[in-house]
């Protein structure tokens, strides 16, 4: 029996919906008005805020605090221009916060490593 697949992801959106921001990082306004079709100034009133530390922006969110281009769907609207911080998470960075959030983090990391090492789950029932 084949492992897992603990690297895909399971597009549940749920890192999408755990607590906290995204930052945008330079040139990805840009790319994200073109993708939407609207100017860079109409997508800064609509979708972005200024970070709390006040040195760059991040998207805004829905009222229950998902990222505003999360899709009922669980999809993201702009998967083609997604910011970087969304693309590189979690083979780049992770928290435990958004770990916490993972389908794929339900195995502990020294789980998911002892799984690859192994290449098979057997059962001691």
């Amino acid at each position: 029996m084949d492992p897992p697949d603990t690297d895909a992801c399971q597009q549940c959106g749920n890192c999408c919906r755990a607590p906290g921001y995204v930052r945008l990082r330079p040139g990805e306004p840009e790319a994200l008005a073109v993708a939407l079709a609207m100017t860079v100034p109409d997508f800064h009133a609509r979708y972005t805020r200024l970070t709390s530390d006040r040195r760059g922006l991040s998207l805004t969110e829905t009222p229950d605090g998902a990222c505003v281009f999360l899709q009922d769907n669980h999809l993201c609207r702009v998967q083609a221009v997604k910011p970087g911080q969304c693309r590189d998470y979690p083979s780049q960075w992770h928290t435990p916060i958004l770990d916490a959030h993972c389908p794929r983090f339900e195995l502990g990391l020294d789980a998911k490593r002892a799984i690859r090492a192994c290449g098979s789950l057997t059962s001691h029932n």
